[in-house]
């Protein structure tokens, strides 16, 4: 069980690490997005400069120049700027790893939505993602490309289909979260694939002496643009699981392709306005609109998200728990303390939907959600929340020898 606890901790520390970098990630993407649209001309700018920009922070001056290909030579000290990208998709695909493929059967697989093998899942699950930047590529270096809002539309066509085509394998849950990850995966396989191995070609042509090709920059610059926009849907993607009126809806997919344009939006007020072309405040507006959308479309069916333990007899693994003495008393003790708002029709008022989308009103469900009732009630206090139900200490003592007497 300490070997139980220990990965729990895992899974929080890689979370950690991968809020952390991508805060890092986003910080300095946004900030230099916002720098290069804010370069303003100047009468003794050097040769070969584009543009400056003086800035005040932290009691500070500063005074930024930016070459669109290179200066005449190569400064002393260069700062590069690409860990923070590896190291958020490094950590969030260990994450993905931790928690949905050693959980495939619980958060991954739903056999209400096809019936699969953790293996095969798992392979889809990768080999989608690796697709999806092999096709995005494909689109940029084809003659699409050279239309910077051609290309933004079609890639907009396929994150609409990807977002079906997820709801169409895996629970909502891991259908959102996917999407974000083929997403970020494009986003952060521009900055390993092409942005940073052309600011190495533009370094090694300047120390040849060389002259560097132009296309470099352009071509760097337009899959930039392309992470200034798809960020803010990744991390609303990313943030999804905690609310099932977002995965759990039969409009799950509509719901997820809307929240492309509502990142399209937000991001036009701010790149708009960082370039001095306005206030447009319409972007909000139509911000807001969308968001309506997606609520509206929330509420049309109830959460359509079951457990894969639901259909048909129990898996051995699952079957251990409801077979094991402990079981009927651990039933009545979940019934009583928690089914009253993990439920598919909620009784605590102000919840719409189970929290997370975990329901635990049948013997299926309280056995898949085992691990999760063992770790929120059993070996801690997390649930209920507040301890509202006033779930008693031999109770909470009970639920994690039922656990432990299974697992173990």
């Amino acid at each position: 069980m300490e070997l139980l606890i220990a990965w729990d901790w895992l899974s929080f520390a890689l979370r950690w690490l991968h809020v952390v970098t991508a805060i890092a990630w986003i910080g300095s993407s946004f900030y230099f997005i916002a720098l290069d649209l804010g370069l303003r001309k100047a009468p003794d700018l050097p040769a070969g400069a584009h543009g400056e920009e003086w800035q005040v922070h932290g009691g500070g001056f500063y005074h930024i120049r930016k070459y669109l290909v290179a200066p005449a030579s190569l400064p002393e000290h260069l700062t590069w700027f690409k860990w923070e990208s590896y190291a958020t998709w490094l950590s969030g695909f260990a994450l993905m790893a931790v928690v949905y493929y050693v959980g495939a059967d619980l958060y991954l697989i739903d056999a209400n939505v096809l019936e699969m093998t953790q293996p095969v899942a798992i392979g889809v699950s990768i080999a989608s993602i690796a697709l999806g930047w092999i096709v995005y590529d494909l689109l940029c270096r084809s003659p699409l490309g050279r239309s910077t809002t051609g290309l933004m539309l079609l890639l907009y066509v396929v994150l609409v289909a990807m977002a079906w085509g997820y709801t169409q394998l895996f629970t909502g849950r891991a259908a959102f979260l996917h999407l974000g990850a083929f997403t970020a995966t494009i986003m952060s396989a521009n900055v390993f694939m092409i942005i940073i191995p052309n600011q190495k070609k533009v370094v090694a042509a300047l120390v040849a002496g060389e002259t560097p090709d132009p296309a470099l920059g352009a071509q760097a610059k337009q899959r930039s643009l392309h992470n200034n926009y798809l960020t803010l849907p990744v991390v609303f993607l990313m943030l999804s699981n905690h609310y099932p009126l977002a995965f759990a809806t039969q409009y799950n997919w509509v719901i997820a392709s809307l929240v492309f344009l509502m990142g399209v939006t937000i991001r036009h007020f701010f790149n708009t306005t960082h370039a001095r072309k306005g206030t447009p405040w319409w972007t909000w507006a139509a911000t807001a609109a969308i968001f309506l959308a997606i609520v509206w479309l929330s509420a049309q069916t109830p959460t359509a998200e079951i457990d894969s333990a639901e259909a048909g007899p129990l898996p051995p693994r699952l079957a251990r728990f409801v077979e094991n003495p402990h079981f009927e008393t651990v039933r009545d003790t979940v019934l009583g303390r928690c089914s009253m708002c993990h439920a598919a029709e909620p009784l605590w008022e102000g919840l719409a939907v189970a929290p997370k989308g975990v329901r635990l009103e049948s013997d299926a469900e309280i056995a898949a959600h085992a691990r999760e009732i063992y770790l929120q009630a059993g070996r801690s206090h997390a649930m209920p929340p507040a301890n509202l139900t006033y779930m008693e200490p031999s109770e909470r003592a009970l639920l994690a020898a039922w656990y432990e007497s299974v697992a173990r």
